[in-house]
């Protein structure tokens, strides 16, 4: 049986995302492996779904997860959802802006709110918001409208969004050469045993769970990253740490404190779900229930943004104030701190 033509695909129901040309020296190379080196933040189920459902083409043919990429094979992905170009449709979704000028934006992200379209999460991001509220803002390298950097899901805390060409170059450039201010909130698992120090660590994804970062202490993999931590109130079972940030990898923060022995509280993906520190009895265990309820998210957020103003070339600086979930479970530990250890 021949396998059919992409020609033959109704395409009014499938739409190109992603097309590669292997270079001249390409080994043979599975095409799940081989997209995995392409396509950001890919993980490989994501990848092998898609060949399942026969959406992936090499030559303009339907190929399996196995197929052995060669030498100036075309490859192309296809997914039910559209491309990210189209998903950039405004949303009327209200924004808390902290500042605003003709050139740059700050914004004050609150937890659950994801920054850009993706896998996923197509619609209800800030990104759509920015494109309700603002006209004509520029892109970033990746085609995303006035964003400069990102913050996770659900960390909380400031933004500055870029709103003309010049900024957008200045801001990155300042991101570039680690001369912004930026300072996290982190209440974590555990008494830090050090007031303040630095944790340095090349991260990098985990090969054993691609959802995850991880830290490569040798720097085998991964990227440099460097995270400076000052202990603010000591807890009892937690702690509540001033993070700040001089470089900006995928989860940095999470990923640094966990390789510490630190785990945020309450990060799902890095294991702070569960009770970490503290005693085995049942009223305890109740009290650490109910402070997942209050900050059903991990304990992270973005206080303060400081950069130089693209136009007048002034520094500012930026605070906000801990949202209520993570001020009510951070209170509660403080409460529980004060009588019970």
């Amino acid at each position: 049986m021949t396998a059919p033509k992409l020609s033959e695909v109704a395409q009014e129901e499938l739409f190109e995302h992603y097309r590669f040309n292997a270079a001249r020296g390409q080994e043979p190379l599975r095409v799940d492996k081989f997209l995995m080196n392409f396509i950001e933040n890919a993980t490989r189920n994501k990848i092998q779904q898609a060949a399942k459902q026969g959406h992936i083409w090499v030559n303009g043919i339907q190929v399996k997860q196995n197929y052995r990429v060669k030498a100036g094979d075309e490859v192309k992905v296809l997914f039910e959802h559209p491309p990210y170009e189209q998903l950039l449709t405004p949303e009327d979704i209200p924004l808390d802006i902290v500042f605003e000028d003709d050139t740059v934006l700050v914004v004050n992200k609150p937890p659950g709110l994801v920054v850009h379209p993706g896998h996923g999460n197509y619609s209800g991001t800030l990104v759509n918001a920015l494109l309700y509220h603002f006209n004509n803002l520029p892109n970033n390298s990746s085609g995303r409208p006035g964003l400069v950097h990102r913050i996770d899901k659900d960390t909380s805390g400031l933004l500055v969004i870029a709103k003309t060409e010049q900024a957008m170059t200045d801001l990155a450039q300042q991101f570039f050469e680690k001369s912004t201010e930026r300072e996290y909130l982190a209440l974590v698992w555990g008494n830090v045993k050090e007031d303040e120090g630095v944790i340095s660590g090349h991260i990098g994804r985990n090969p054993k769970n691609r959802l995850q970062m991880m830290v490569f202490p040798n720097g085998e993999s991964g990227k440099e990253a460097v995270t400076h931590y000052r202990v603010l109130e000591r807890l009892g079972y937690v702690s509540l740490v001033s993070c700040k940030l001089e470089t900006g990898r995928t989860h940095q923060i999470r990923v640094h404190l966990k390789y510490i022995g630190h785990t945020l509280f309450n990060d799902e993906r890095y294991g702070g779900d569960k009770i970490l520190k503290g005693t085995t009895f049942t009223k305890y265990k109740q009290f650490v229930e109910n402070c997942f309820k209050i900050l059903p998210r991990q304990g992270l957020h973005a206080r303060t943004l400081g950069f130089r103003h693209p136009d007048t070339k002034e520094s500012i600086r930026f605070e906000a104030e801990l949202p209520q979930d993570m001020a009510e479970c951070t209170e509660k530990w403080r409460n529980y701190s004060r009588h019970s250890v």
